[in-house]
């Protein structure tokens, strides 16, 4: 059955809407069996959303960022370790629209369209630091190349139809291999284990002599070679998956307490819900949550000015954007799953509820990148006015 094709943003945000609900309903239990969402992925490849930031030209949607990460906010409401996986799927999407020649464009657009799924192999373990790329694309006298590597991190490669690979070619060059999911020479071992987004599938990518044609191949280094943005869509996204968990949070501590909670004696009050220090705290949890969606919505619409005019000057500022809403969502995101148990009571430490799959979720997402480096990007840029460097993580 061919994917629907979305036609605008407020189609794209009308049935995010509609799957988070579905999604929600089995998300506790998937996570506590780690039961992989292969039949939700589906749904998400059949709906459309997969292919709603490819080109018009193209035949997709081409919604605004502001939308796109309004769709992850609501899908990680729901299901943080399923929001997670097409994330690497948009940034690679982008790759393509950026890198493409319009050949590339065209044939992977329309696989996009039709609901196949990217994956990625970017990160490696046991090298320097997180941009050592050591995977090499080796060239083959017809044109074509070798790849060879290991990969780990690789959130979304065991769902995939093509696994994007991040490898360097001659000169040390960074270059995107997409490789067919079921490549010879490619094995994706399901071996995360993480206590977190335990159903990401965050695996090894193990590349063994890989045949990639040289019309598979982009050419990533270009990209960092002038204004950019890369990075500000990648941690956009990011951002957007630690705002839902803090609303995803924040409304179950509310139910919660409203139906299960028993209030506190001295409180004087009939029910949990009535408790004015309960209802402070409610309040002060608000506010934050709302801070991180104003601060993802103000950071999308700067994304979205500065793709209408892109310049040394609107890619910065909408790289401190996204940075100053993914440190705030990051600490959002840890700070109310972790109250849910301050407000909810002893209760809801019961393993067999599984309300700590919020504070799991947080705990292990936010360790993507350090929030304190974005600060230090956030102070040079506001004191001194220095742009926030081109490496694809700002």
């Amino acid at each position: 059955m061919p994917a629907h094709v979305i036609a605008d943003d407020a189609e794209a945000l009308s049935v995010a809407t509609a799957l988070a609900d579905e999604f929600r309903a089995g998300a506790s239990a998937r996570d506590a069996e780690r039961r992989l969402p292969r039949a939700e992925l589906e749904r998400l490849s059949a709906s459309g959303l997969l292919a709603v930031t490819v080109p018009a030209e193209h035949g997709g949607a081409d919604v605004r960022q502001e939308t796109l990460a309004e769709i992850f906010r609501l899908l990680a409401s729901a299901d943080a370790s399923l929001a997670q996986i097409p994330q690497n799927h948009f940034v690679y999407v982008n790759v393509i629209r950026r890198q493409g020649t319009e050949e590339q464009r065209k044939f992977f657009f329309a696989e996009v369209l039709a609901g196949r799924r990217f994956g990625n192999a970017q990160s490696e373990a046991g090298t320097r630091h997180v941009q050592d790329i050591r995977t090499r694309l080796a060239p083959r006298p017809d044109g074509s190349y070798l790849l060879t590597g290991a990969k780990h991190y690789s959130t979304g490669a065991l769902f995939a139809d093509w696994i994007p690979v991040l490898a360097r070619a001659e000169n040390d060059d960074l270059h995107v291999a997409y490789i067919p999911r079921d490549a010879d020479g490619v094995t994706v071992v399901d071996d995360w284990d993480g206590m977190g987004q335990r159903t990401t599938a965050s695996g090894t990518v193990r590349l063994e002599a890989v045949s990639v044609p040289a019309d598979r191949v982009l050419p990533h280094h270009l990209t960092f070679q002038g204004p950019q943005l890369h990075g500000a869509v990648a941690q956009l996204l990011h951002a957007a998956i630690d705002a839902g968990i803090a609303a995803g949070a924040l409304a179950e501590a509310a139910e919660f307490v409203r139906t299960k909670s028993r209030p506190w004696f001295e409180s004087g009050a009939e029910t949990a819900a009535e408790d004015p220090l309960l209802i402070q705290r409610f309040g002060e949890l608000a506010l934050q949550v709302r801070a991180s969606d104003a601060l993802l919505t103000a950071a999308a619409r700067a994304v979205d000015a500065a793709r209408a005019d892109l310049t040394d000057d609107s890619a910065a500022e909408a790289s401190i954007a996204v940075a100053a809403a993914k440190v705030h969502t990051a600490s959002t995101a840890v700070e109310v799953p972790d109250a849910l148990f301050e407000v909810s009571g002893t209760r809801s430490a019961l393993n067999s509820l599984n309300l700590h799959r919020h504070w799991r979720d947080a705990r292990t997402h936010t360790l993507h990148d350090p929030a304190r480096w974005k600060i230090q990007h956030i102070g040079r840029y506001a004191l001194n006015g220095t742009k926030p460097p081109r490496h694809g993580l700002l």
